[in-house]
């Protein structure tokens, strides 16, 4: 067993190993793509390539540079499904958007995959060897985000670098990491609830407003500000009609095939954001560490669960925070228990490595990916309203 340990500590838990598995599986998948036959729309008599969300992605920043609206429905450039990031993010893509579609998309999600293994490299306070299990627990759930052509794995590195960062006392780089997720994606606004841990909370306040205007009109450096507001507005329009068109793997999708509830679902979310914000009463425990990462792995969690419009891809975001809370957490038989729930229903279901009859048949019309992350959070919730006061790290 000391060889077997001695070898793997050698060869697979480093991080120069992980970044490389990391990178080139992620190149892999991504090319793979490119030699698949393109998909049929039976509904709109056209057919879409299997990395259509990159295409929505290119197509953003010609679609800005040319005046047009970026959110409107381009079904005759073979695009399937609307563009629902920011104008900030659609100008940021034209540095893929330059070259070959093979070429670009490959680029995209190895920054993807790369800087969610740095991200959890810079984490502080926490054994490197930890570290590694976590981005080995990850790792399928990651293949699966890059393959659908996602910035979800950016999004969860950018969280975990502003973390980092205020663990450090640097409130200009946390409130830029965290302002540029929202800027992506609006339900990373919630990492913003971190900052109450922190001393300097005006400098913060004032950082973030900062780069929020910055990133808010950078896009008038191709349009016109008539332009870009007419943008922004297109952009509300579109957020307000998708609001009601699923469930997508969520606790009201859960509760509506499990128990049959239909419910209102900014009431279900009002609800858990109430439990989330429940163990920021606990002000003795904000200084200890542990407490902090606990609650940074409740937010990770949180945006997916209680999002109406997850999805498979997005997990990596939710994996992230379980992988977080076990490998820093005391190995009780329910954690072990949970972890592995997760391992098999969340993170592995997608994969072939999972029999296909009980993911078709089971694990998507049950949900039964969304449900262990569920379960785990909360027991987070738990876990943090029962912390031990008497661990204390200082700021």
């Amino acid at each position: 067993m000391h060889k077997i340990a001695t070898f793997l500590q050698k060869t697979i838990l480093r991080f120069d190993f992980i970044l490389l598995l990391y990178v080139v599986v992620t190149a892999i998948a991504t090319l793979i793509l490119f030699q698949l036959p393109t998909t049929d729309n039976r509904t709109e008599h056209f057919n879409f390539s299997h990395y259509n969300n990159y295409v929505i992605f290119r197509n953003s920043f010609y679609h800005l540079v040319s005046y047009k609206d970026i959110y409107a429905w381009w079904m005759e450039e073979k695009q399937w499904d609307l563009y629902k990031y920011s104008p900030a993010f659609a100008l940021f893509f034209g540095l893929f958007a330059q070259f070959p579609d093979w070429l670009g998309c490959t680029l995209w999600n190895v920054l993807n995959a790369g800087l969610l293994v740095y991200a959890f490299k810079k984490l502080p306070q926490i054994d490197n060897r930890a570290k590694q299990f976590m981005l080995l627990f990850i790792f399928f759930e990651m293949v699966t985000s890059v393959q659908n052509i996602q910035s979800n794995c950016l999004i969860t590195a950018l969280i975990l670098l502003a973390f980092s960062q205020f663990e450090k006392g640097n409130p200009l780089w946390a409130s830029l990491f965290i302002c540029l997720t929202v800027f992506i994606k609006l339900f990373g606004m919630a990492a913003f609830v971190l900052f109450l841990f922190y001393p300097s909370k005006t400098r913060f306040i004032l950082y973030s407003l900062l780069w929020t205007v910055i990133l808010f009109l950078i896009p008038l450096l191709v349009v016109s500000p008539t332009q870009l507001i007419f943008l922004y507005k297109s952009w509300w329009n579109m957020l307000a009609n998708d609001h009601t068109s699923s469930d997508g793997f969520s606790v009201m999708a859960w509760l509506r095939v499990w128990f049959g509830w239909n419910v209102n679902k900014l009431a279900v979310v009002f609800v858990g954001l109430l439990v989330l914000l429940l163990p920021l009463l606990r002000f003795k425990a904000w200084k200890a560490f542990h407490f902090r990462l606990y609650y940074l792995a409740s937010v990770l969690i949180w945006v997916i669960i209680f999002n109406h419009k997850a999805e498979s891809a997005t997990f990596i975001i939710a994996s992230s925070g379980v992988a977080l809370w076990f490998f820093s957490s005391p190995k009780s038989y329910l954690n072990i228990l949970l972890a592995i729930l997760v391992l098999v229903f969340t993170i592995l279901s997608p994969t072939d490595l999972f029999p296909a009859y009980l993911r078709t048949h089971y694990v998507i019309p049950c949900l039964l990916k969304v449900f262990p992350c569920i379960l785990v959070w909360l027991k987070l919730q738990y876990d943090l309203n029962n912390f031990p006061l008497e661990e204390k790290t200082s700021l």
